[in-house]
């Protein structure tokens, strides 16, 4: 039997209930545990479905399976590694800040964001970034570009930068194809340093107070980087993730192959992460505000949205052809508009799905069971439209939270948008789409 349009209804409540969730329902929804039980609830459902209606023709409790375990193990044990290396690495200090400091600030974010997932990156550059800009009276719009920078588009360059993109390479992308996108970021990152410098340097001209700007340079502390063993650790996930693979070991690929074969760099992950907690101080975690709530969070949402998402999957690549999405643009803007407003890793593999359900065109370049240039396009948009709201990307939220706690004053969920994203950020990614797709 085909997939009925009523199984992809728990998949839809699913996003929008982490769309609209904290708008409408903030103190019911910032419990984990109450997460879990929607996830379970809606997750269950579909399990149920799928095991109730599984034959030889349709193999549902296999692409069941295989989702959670293959799919979601994966997604899950190298979020968790990233999370915990990076939260081991503290930077302290504070600067001067000029616009040269922030504009380079902000660069230094967009390359480690690719490297260590704009999670990390965030993270690890947020508070020293608040450090240095304490003395300033304008600093809202360092803390929106950062968002835009460091939090989303600097992560387009390896699966490690951003979820969408270990998604797409657990389907069959390439770790070293995602360099390839690298004139795409140049152009992202380049104007929106260019736009961020101009408008730091007329504030910090302009609007700074001569005694505010002479008491940020009386206030200087050395940066200083602390745990610096977790860099080794973050070299090791990089190292994994682009050899331990079926590319390189064939057994991996082995349809019926060991799980524990399979699931090697999620063993070889696990030993990074024990060995990070083991040598860590403390005290470093500390000084980060470590806490397991965020990966907690990621974890109990996505293990919903892995299950309730299977049967769309299916859905999707069986009925791609009746969607109307043939063009790069269409794939881009369509993808873009989504990732905006839910999540961006499961609006990644639902166009990926889509795209695979297309007919095969002949001489065009293929990559991940997709056309390259489709491929391209819903990574490029599922990471860079993650920036045009607050709940598009997991950090963005996790950034405006910290800045709040501060002191710094953060635009309202639509004045972020009306005020920066519709304003600096879609005019960028519109010139992206004309020049690449």
């Amino acid at each position: 039997m085909g997939i009925p349009f009523y199984i992809l209804i728990p998949f839809v409540l699913m996003l929008l209930l982490i769309a609209v969730a904290p708008l409408f329902a903030e103190k019911l929804w910032e419990s984990n545990r109450n997460k879990l039980i929607v996830s379970l609830i809606l997750g269950s459902v579909v399990a149920v479905w799928m095991v109730l209606n599984n034959n030889a023709e349709n193999h549902f409790t296999h692409h069941l399976i295989h989702q959670m375990v293959y799919d979601y193990v994966p997604f899950i044990t190298l979020l968790l590694a990233l999370f915990v290396v990076t939260g081991g690495i503290n930077v302290s200090g504070d600067i001067q800040a000029t616009p040269r400091t922030n504009t380079l600030i902000l660069a230094i974010g967009a390359v480690l964001a690719s490297f260590m997932g704009t999670t990390g990156a965030s993270m690890l550059l947020v508070r020293p970034l608040i450090a240095t800009n304490s003395q300033r009276k304008y600093t809202t719009h360092t803390i929106l570009f950062f968002i835009a920078v460091v939090a989303n588009c600097g992560g387009l360059l390896t699966p490690l930068g951003d979820p969408p993109l270990f998604l797409l390479y657990l389907r069959g992308a390439d770790f070293t194809w995602f360099f390839s996108l690298l004139p795409i970021w140049l152009v992202a990152i380049s104007a929106l340093l260019i736009i961020y410098y101009l408008l730091d340097s007329y504030h910090y001209r302009k609007n700074e107070a001569l005694e505010h700007l002479m008491h940020d340079a009386r206030e200087q502390k050395p940066i200083r980087i602390h745990g610096n063993i977790n860099f080794i650790w973050l070299l090791a996930i990089i190292a994994s993730v682009m050899f331990i693979n079926s590319g390189y070991i064939p057994a991996m690929g082995e349809e019926h192959a060991p799980f524990y074969i399979k699931l090697l760099r999620e063993f070889v992950l696990l030993a990074i992460i024990l060995l990070s907690l083991l040598t860590t101080k403390k005290e470093i975690r500390k000084a980060n505000h470590f806490s397991w709530s965020p990966i907690v969070e990621v974890a109990v949402l996505f293990v919903g949205i892995f299950a309730t998402m299977t049967p769309a999957l299916l859905y999707l690549n069986a009925n791609a052809a009746n969607l109307g999405l043939t063009e790069p643009w269409q794939f881009y803007y369509s993808a873009g508009m989504l990732s905006s407003f839910l999540d961006n890793a499961p609006t990644a593999v639902a166009f990926h799905s889509v795209a695979m359900g297309l007919p095969a065109a002949e001489g065009v370049a293929m990559m991940g069971g997709v056309p390259e240039v489709l491929l391209g396009t819903i990574a490029t948009a599922s990471v860079f439209f993650g920036a045009m709201t607050y709940i598009g990307n997991g950090p963005n939220f996790m950034v405006k939270a910290i800045a709040e706690e501060s002191g710094m004053q953060m635009p309202s969920f639509f004045g972020y948008m009306f005020k920066f994203s519709l304003v600096v950020l879609l005019p960028i990614y519109i010139i992206v789409q004309l020049i690449f797709f």
